[in-house]
């Protein structure tokens, strides 16, 4: 039985890795080690900030809604409490938008969350 070679596999695994690190300086888009590594490092990097961009907009929009309740004279835990007593199921994103594109609309709700809202401190 004749003995087989992997020139053919090889190749088409170093060209999947070198096209992956195109574009990437130096040895790096060049040669197949440094490439296997910057495209490895590049996937994980990926992967772990594909989870972390959810956080990140989390905190854009706690920020915005944050400073939009600052401008009404409330806190945002003051506001978000008064939204859950309230019963309000508005999720933060819309919150934000809506803080930005409808202020009327972000008025209301402040006035909704404070006459709901449990302490001492919304009342005044």
């Amino acid at each position: 039985m004749p003995r087989t070679r992997t020139h053919v596999p090889h190749h088409k695994r170093v060209k999947r890795i070198l096209k992956a690190a195109k574009g990437y300086y130096g040895g790096r888009s060049k040669l197949l080690s440094t490439a296997r590594d910057t495209v490895m490092r590049a996937g994980v990097y990926a992967y772990r900030d594909r989870r972390r961009r959810k956080g990140d907009f989390r905190r854009l929009w706690i920020t915005r809604i944050a400073a939009a309740c600052r401008m009404r004279g409330t806190s945002y835990s003051r506001f978000m409490s008064g939204l859950n007593h309230a019963t309000i199921d508005l999720n933060r994103k819309m919150l934000s938008e809506m803080a930005i594109a409808d202020p009327k609309a972000f008025d209301a709700l402040v006035v909704i969350a404070l006459e709901h809202a449990k302490t001492p401190a919304a009342a005044a």
